[in-house]
């Protein structure tokens, strides 16, 4: 006789001990691959299908959990600044550290923005998140991926925030790269700046574009290029603000009085430091 299925419930506490070895939030992971595979909100899963039969599509999500995969681009979905944001392995998964970047930029602008720039826009999390904050304005993000474009592109479908984003091909080690973009009262950037040794969680370094996290052997090798370009892209009274890694306050905000600009650092909620905010000094 046939062994019947095991209840969803029953799944998500055996699949969460088999993933314990790969990840730390193994419940939390499973669930959301349950979720997918049955095509419910994490809610709904939790409130209304725990006692239904667990769908087979959910082995073949676990599998690709337990080699690594982040849950973000197995589900193809993630959420940052409370949107639902598309993500592929053509762009880096918006961390909630870099809302970092969005609640410095709700203190350091005296009146909402009116031109946005956002470099390295990747999914566009950075810029539809200031755009969703500050309704009047727009903005422009600028990548040099093209597959990082169209995730951008569908994300503005996505959050209703197309007609007020538009997304432009732009590469800061080319000559000239910034001279047809104009000036902004809001620039943000979360360029590479990790080490080109550092050693990364596998589900990083397997799966996520290194041409978007690696940065020469201090981290800093993008920072060299941007920051000295910020000047003459900052509006009169307008401010930027890039995210660091944790110990590149200083040398960041070194280059940025080199390029005649104020640093202030900005921490995340684990009091690391995580961005700094300039304007011309």
């Amino acid at each position: 006789m046939r062994e019947a299925a095991p209840s969803v419930g029953e799944r998500l506490r055996s699949a969460a001990a088999e993933l314990a070895d790969a990840s730390t939030t193994a419940r939390l992971d499973v669930e959301l691959l349950m979720a997918a595979a049955l095509g419910v909100s994490r809610n709904d899963l939790i409130l209304r299908a725990m006692r239904d039969a667990a769908p087979p599509e959910f082995e073949l999500l676990l599998a690709r959990r337990i080699a690594h995969e982040p849950v973000a681009y197995i589900v193809g979905e993630t959420e940052f600044y409370g949107l639902n944001l598309a993500v592929t392995p053509a762009v880096l998964i918006p961390r909630a550290d870099s809302e970092t970047l969005i609640e410095a930029a709700r203190s350091a602008c005296n009146a909402p923005p009116a031109r946005i720039l956002d470099l390295g826009t990747g999914s566009g999390a950075l810029l539809l998140a200031a755009l969703s904050m500050f309704p009047q304005s727009r903005g422009t993000g600028i990548d040099r991926s093209s597959d990082a474009l169209a995730v951008a592109r569908a994300n503005g479908e996505r959050t209703g925030l197309a007609s007020r984003a538009e997304w432009l091909p732009g590469d800061w080690t080319q000559p000239r790269w910034a001279d047809a973009l104009g000036t902004f009262d809001l620039v943000l950037a979360n360029p590479p700046y990790v080490e080109s040794d550092a050693a990364l969680d596998r589900m990083v370094a397997d799966h996520e574009p290194h041409e978007a996290l690696f940065a020469g052997p201090d981290g800093m090798d993008d920072y060299r290029l941007l920051v000295p370009a910020l000047p003459a892209l900052l509006a009169i009274g307008g401010v930027a603000i890039v995210e660091i890694g944790s110990a590149q306050g200083r040398g960041v905000s070194a280059l940025a009085h080199a390029a005649g600009l104020s640093a202030r650092i900005h921490c995340d909620l684990g009091q690391r430091e995580r961005a700094v905010e300039m304007r011309r000094a």
